[in-house]
């Protein structure tokens, strides 16, 4: 079912704060489009460790199998496939601003991009490539979580663990991490000195 070589792809965004359905949705619109008789290709960043590299894993263990690649060179040489309809790249945070003109190859290429990540960072601020990635889609799909204070839409994520060294959008190990790291937080209950600071 690929696209006519002479049509441009489609860019979808998944986005929002941590615990808000991100990979879930990811995966759901993967199995959608295979159901539909799609070649999709989902890529994960190896940088994420929480669960078995070769799988896209949500924070509730729901699992769709990916290629793990550890750059944007090691993502465009896995999505050199002939046949490949769509990919899906799961935490694109990870990747930084490099990605955009990777996805604009791969868009004009007429593969259908999905690009699923936070586009907010622990501290508030825009965690790039997401920001950029929104202005340029043809779907964006803005999730939020709860609030662990009051149940309310949580738009912010806040780190409680020791917080790493450097900025928010300094992308290692030390800051991935699941409900042991991080809580989300509606707008009235962020940065309220509940994370612990380093």
């Amino acid at each position: 079912m690929h696209a006519p070589a002479d049509s441009c792809g489609r860019l979808e965004v998944i986005t929002g704060p941590m615990f808000s359905g991100k990979s879930e949705e990811l995966m759901r619109r993967v199995r959608r489009a295979r159901i539909a008789g799609v070649e999709a290709l989902v890529i994960s960043h190896s940088l994420d460790t929480r669960a078995e590299l070769s799988a896209v894993t949500s924070h509730i263990g729901v699992t769709v199998p990916a290629v793990p690649v550890g750059d944007v060179a090691s993502l465009a040489e896995a999505a050199r496939a002939d046949d490949v309809d769509l990919i899906a790249i799961d935490e694109a945070q990870f990747f930084g601003p490099d990605l955009v003109p990777a996805v604009e190859k791969l868009l004009s290429r007429g593969i259908d991009v999905i690009v699923e990540g936070l586009c907010v960072t622990f501290d508030g601020g825009p965690f790039e490539p997401l920001p950029t990635f929104m202005a340029l889609a043809e779907d964006v799909t803005k999730l939020t979580a709860v609030c662990t204070v009051c149940g309310r839409d949580a738009v912010f994520h806040e780190r409680i663990a020791a917080a790493p060294a450097g900025s928010a959008t300094d992308i290692d190990a030390s800051h991935i991490g699941g409900l042991d790291s991080y809580v989300a937080r509606c707008r009235e209950h962020f940065g309220h000195g509940t994370a612990t600071e380093s």
